[in-house]
């Protein structure tokens, strides 16, 4: 066989798209796998289609990919404002595709110091349902950015601890420092439980009974010592403490418990009694 005749029969073979079964020849064809495909059946086969319109992606259209979701370009795009979304920052929210601005402006939060919008990925703070800029929640008192520092709130306000003792806290009536935490209530006014001392003897009295005199504290001790009266039968002092009832007649008093008959000793408590000099008598001994 002659080279021309070799050639007119290679160009008499099948040419055709393997789906449909047409003749490619002088169509324009795309190979898969080596295996040649009109474009229709290339588009019907092989082609995805868009999430936004539904409609296939042909092989001549640019194609953008999200999450196992395939767009046109045209139709990869703000589900808010329309933009295309194909060389701008976006996110999804509920399946929705929204460009950066539209979700600042409806999902971020507002700064409640300058009302700008607290941008995601940026450094806030939160607190009580408010947010602020890191730069914009400042101390009241010293208008110092107070970061991750201590703060305390007070009426909308909010201090940095150091501002906030400086102006609120309450200070001890005796050493006039700051009460930090506990103390003492003495008088309407606030003291260190160290602070908070027997006048007398030093001893610190928070948690122990006291009394006072005027102005000053005293422990039991110390008030029995320089101010109780004494009672007539033991000599001891009446307090008010512990056995504190007593009973008093002209300028003398008794102990509740020592107020007995001098010489049989049985309680004259809610009884009739006889004086006799420094003595004190029940009816029976007073007859003898």
């Amino acid at each position: 066989m002659s080279q021309r005749g070799a050639e007119r029969s290679v160009m008499s073979e099948p040419f055709d798209c393997d789906s449909c079964k047409e003749s490619l020849y002088g169509r324009k064809y795309i190979q898969v796998d080596d295996v040649p495909h009109c474009v229709p059946c290339y588009d019907r086969l092989y082609a995805n289609t868009c999430q936004e319109c539904k409609e296939l992606i042909e092989h001549n259209s640019r194609e953008l990919y999200y999450e196992d979701r395939h767009y046109h370009e045209h139709c990869f795009r703000c589900s808010r404002c329309r933009r295309s979304l194909a060389d701008e920052p976006f996110t999804s929210q509920e399946d929705a595709l929204v460009c950066n601005d539209c979700y600042c402006n409806e999902f971020s939060s507002k700064c409640v110091a300058c009302g700008k919008t607290v941008m995601p990925g940026s450094k806030r703070l939160e607190y009580g349902g408010c947010a602020w800029h890191e730069e914009c929640f400042v101390c009241c008192g010293c208008e110092q950015p107070i970061g991750a520092q201590s703060f305390i709130p007070d009426k909308g306000e909010y201090y940095c601890v150091p501002c906030y003792e400086g102006r609120f806290a309450p200070r001890c009536a005796h050493c006039k420092q700051i009460l930090v935490q506990g103390g003492v209530t003495y008088r309407d006014e606030p003291w260190h439980k160290e602070c908070f001392l027997c006048t007398g003897c030093k001893v610190q009295l928070a948690g122990q009974p006291f009394t006072t005199q005027g102005e000053d504290p005293y422990c039991v001790k110390c008030f029995s010592n320089l101010y109780a009266q004494k009672c007539s039968a033991c000599d001891k002092p009446i307090t008010g403490f512990g056995e504190g009832k007593y009973i008093s007649f002209e300028e003398r008093q008794w102990h509740q418990p020592c107020f007995k008959c001098s010489e049989c000793s049985v309680s004259l408590v809610g009884a009739g009694f006889f004086p006799d000099g420094t003595k004190i008598l029940c009816k029976s001994c007073n007859t003898k």
